[in-house]
């Protein structure tokens, strides 16, 4: 009896410590360097930032997913424009761009091949295939598991791999997100990884940083998704900035320049704005004095800014700044001047 007993105490032991260990292992995994897995959130940030951004030509094809690859006919909003390279987008973009409140449209002629986040090269021969990609597209962006395009890895680093003991196993110099990325899809249930730190990353508005750590790395991604999203925001209201620019008539309810009120140097006048960017003050009391002309341009950041550019008038030369719009309405608009905070301009509807 006593032996059966040691025996089943000598079994208990194992049990339990085989149990700890377990635990320490799926405890550590994800949060110990040397111990990120498949599933972790390290591989997925590694992954997300590696996979092909296919961002850059969304004004043809509408789908941050994929990109297409080139030669393509396009027709945008009823022109012809054969693609043949990215030299040729810039013919895309013009015609898009005449008119900042039109409906455009881009339809692409078939076949044509897209490259998709995972790198994969397809032969698109229908709107039926084309729809189930962006559809796809659409639920990784929705579950979170598309493409991290606010900052890129600077090549090259280096991978530290590891058994699951936490043994190293050996190291891999990654050279590109291509590399990077098909690394990251194929990582093994059986295999741990860890990134040799400090790596280099640069973000999509110019500015680089070190990241020490997998901690870092996800403070870097939390800030910068922060910003696209501030980004996404502020061209939303650019967009409906000029819809209430082109529908509407204005006139100058408040100019204040070095604290001086000159609001009613332009009482006569109304300001027009067209949708070809075009803007025209026109005097409603004296006939005789002539327009004034100009262009004017609605752009965003983080913040949304209107650029007025007048000419031929001293008076309207004075409203020529590139201005942030601080507040805005269907009634409304106040800009502040971008290099002289004490320069301001309330445009209000007739």
């Amino acid at each position: 009896m006593k032996t059966i007993k040691s025996i089943l105490g000598i079994s208990l032991i194992a049990l339990l410590s085989f149990t700890s260990c377990q635990d320490e292992i799926d405890n550590q995994i994800g949060e110990n360097p040397n111990t990120n897995d498949a599933n972790s959130v390290a591989a997925s940030n590694y992954k997300r930032t590696a996979m092909h951004d296919g961002s850059f030509d969304d004004f043809l094809d509408g789908n941050s997913c994929s990109s297409i690859l080139l030669p393509v006919i396009a027709t945008v909003n009823g022109t012809q424009v054969s693609v043949i390279s990215q030299s040729d987008y810039q013919q895309v973009l013009n015609i898009l761009g005449q008119f900042n409140t039109d409906d455009d449209q881009v339809t692409l002629q078939f076949p044509f091949t897209v490259r998709l986040s995972n790198y994969t090269e397809v032969l698109v021969t229908s709107q039926g295939e084309y729809d189930a990609i962006i559809s796809a597209c659409e639920a990784a962006e929705a579950e979170g598991k598309d493409a991290i395009s606010c900052l890129d890895i600077e090549f090259p680093i280096t991978i530290l791999t590891y058994n699951l003991n936490f043994e190293q196993t050996g190291s891999l110099v990654i050279q590109s997100e291509q590399q990077l990325f098909a690394y990251m899809d194929n990582l093994g249930n059986d295999e741990l990884f860890s990134i040799s730190y400090p790596i280099s990353i640069m973000f999509s508005n110019g500015t680089s940083a070190s990241v020490d750590s997998d901690a870092s790395l996800q403070s870097s991604i939390n800030d910068c998704l922060e910003e696209q999203d501030a980004e996404e925001e502020a061209e939303e209201r650019a967009d409906a900035l000029e819809q209430i620019l082109v529908d509407g008539t204005f006139k100058v309810q408040s100019f204040v320049n070095s604290g001086v009120e000159s609001a009613n140097n332009y009482a006569e006048f109304t300001i027009d704005f067209a949708n070809d960017l075009t803007v025209k003050a026109d005097n409603v009391v004296n006939a005789l004095v002539a327009d004034v002309e100009g262009t004017y341009a609605v752009t965003s950041q983080t913040e949304v800014f209107l650029s007025l550019n007048f000419s031929g008038s001293t008076s309207f030369n004075l409203l020529n700044h590139t201005w942030e719009v601080t507040s805005f309405s269907s009634t409304s608009i106040s800009l502040k001047s971008t290099t002289n905070a004490a320069v301001t301009l309330v445009l209000t509807q007739i």
